[in-house]
């Protein structure tokens, strides 16, 4: 039988290589996936949140944000930062906001009357942030909004608008990153 033989380099007394435990995978969050998405991705999922190639490209162009609330930070001065063509684009592009299911005729037929006025008066869909709100105050808060806001004059409905158009992205994007998981 031969004898056992130690490398060269090891004398009788030279403790064992350590052991390094092996990596663990580090979880993904929708952020850290956001973040190293190719652009092409990131700005498709930003068009969700608010149909403005202008803001979707600057958002993803500025990659990667540290954390959620830099994103939306972020996303917050984009919206107030879109040029009049750009602006007015993402206002035409947003769908009218809808009442549940179970509302009464009625206030439909209301709300689609005011619909009509307010853009007929101003020129894009009536946007108005509905996060957080009960099913059951959806309708009056919208019919309260359209029908205050049509005495607006155009440019103070603008600002108006804007606000409201942030609010809405600024709620889409936290959900979109909130059900993506971690």
């Amino acid at each position: 039988m031969p004898a056992h033989r130690l490398p060269e380099h090891a004398g009788p007394h030279t403790p064992p290589a350590p052991v390094r435990p092996r990596a663990r995978p580090v979880p993904s969050t929708a952020l850290d996936r956001f973040n190293g998405a190719p652009r092409e991705d990131a700005v498709r999922l930003l068009l969700a949140c608010l149909p403005s190639p202008h803001w979707a490209g600057r958002i993803a162009t500025h990659r990667p944000y540290p954390d959620l609330a830099a994103l939306l930070a972020a996303a917050d001065e984009a919206v107030y930062d879109l040029a009049p063509p750009d602006l007015t684009a993402a206002l035409a592009a947003e769908p009218r906001p809808t009442l549940p299911k179970n509302t009464y005729a009625a206030a439909r037929t209301a709300l689609g009357a005011a619909h009509t006025a307010y853009e007929s008066r101003f020129g894009h869909a009536f946007v108005i942030c509905l996060h957080g709100l009960l099913p059951t105050e959806t309708a009056d808060h919208l019919l309260e909004g359209i029908r205050s806001r049509l005495a607006n004059d155009p440019d103070d409905e603008r600002l108006v608008a804007t606000e409201e158009l942030r609010r809405i992205t600024r709620s889409r994007l936290a959900l979109a990153f909130l059900e993506s998981g971690p």
